[in-house]
């Protein structure tokens, strides 16, 4: 899937250029492609230095050099916000990155408790989000498998929860969707399911599609279960997709405990081609908080 994306965006690359010309390139001093990798800011972390509207965001994060974006809440936006945002994605060479795909059950089992009710609900969302996903020019979609049954072994809800994602692989394979599971620490979110990558590169391996891969996110990995670097070695190919955000306070790269420099130097000394999602808040309020962000990335990209 990274491979698919890498060839649509190389063909931006080389369309833009043509048809922008060289001072749209540099526009506000910031060269397209500036970051090493595909840093992939969400709506609202700059609404300071451009203001509310999502178009207008979307061109300060492609002026400052970002080529990637996310929006978790994607899915709900009106269909006609979401082809404009697609169309300025395209004509700036932003990456669409991970949008959120379904509900999320917090507090109570869906996908672990084998209830057909349940599955079905959830089909239907992914079967939605094909449709989304196409619309904004998509890969990835994050899935989160919901709460543990703690009235069943953790086995039979394994077990439920792989056939339910080889179902939803099913559905997605033929477009080339990926839908990528996110463990999530068990500070924030207490009780759920999924938690640590190792049960996460379990659950692909039982699934064993293209189709169901993981989105390691370094700042609930840091939490749950550390060891990040070689975690993310032994998942490595069952990765798909990375969000980031500092340990304590989940904010940018250099507020907290990981060294982020080293841990993206290896992502990127490993090939990888995909999306980082920026799934963080700033340290720092207002303009000068969103001009720190940037500094932080610049910071850290460098290899």
């Amino acid at each position: 899937m990274i491979r698919r994306n890498f060839l649509q965006y190389s063909f931006l690359a080389g369309l833009f250029p043509a048809a922008l010309g060289a001072s749209d390139l540099y526009h506000s001093g910031n060269k397209l492609g500036e970051f090493q990798l595909k840093y992939a800011p969400h709506l609202g972390m700059f609404k300071h230095s451009v203001g509310d509207d999502p178009i207008d965001q979307l061109n300060f994060m492609a002026d400052q050099g970002f080529t990637a974006f996310e929006d978790n809440g994607m899915k709900g936006r009106d269909v006609s916000l979401q082809e404009k945002m697609a169309s300025t994605m395209v004509n700036r060479g932003l990456l669409m990155g991970v949008f959120v795909a379904h509900t999320i059950y917090w507090n109570k089992p869906n996908l672990a408790s084998g209830d057909q009710s349940y599955r079905e609900e959830f089909l239907k969302e992914i079967r939605e989000s094909v449709e989304v996903a196409r619309r904004v020019n998509a890969t990835w979609m994050t899935v989160v498998p919901g709460h543990l049954d703690l009235r069943k072994n953790i086995g039979y809800q394994t077990s439920n929860v792989v056939e339910t994602l080889k179902q939803a692989s099913a559905i997605l394979e033929p477009h080339g969707l990926v839908m990528v599971l996110e463990p999530l620490n068990f500070r924030d979110h207490p009780g759920l399911f999924l938690s640590e990558s190792p049960q996460a590169y379990e659950v692909c391996k039982a699934v064993n599609s293209p189709a169901c891969k993981i989105l390691f996110d370094i700042y609930h990995q840091q939490i749950t279960e550390g060891n990040l670097i070689p975690n993310i070695e032994a998942c490595w190919d069952e990765i798909a997709y990375f969000q980031i955000g500092d340990n304590p306070g989940r904010k940018e790269p250099t507020t907290g405990e990981i060294n982020y420099k080293n841990v993206f130097n290896y992502i990127h000394s490993r090939g990888f081609d995909g999306v980082m999602g920026m799934e963080h808040g700033n340290s720092i309020k207002g303009k000068e908080g969103e001009e720190r962000v940037i500094e932080a990335y610049k910071e850290v990209d460098q290899f």
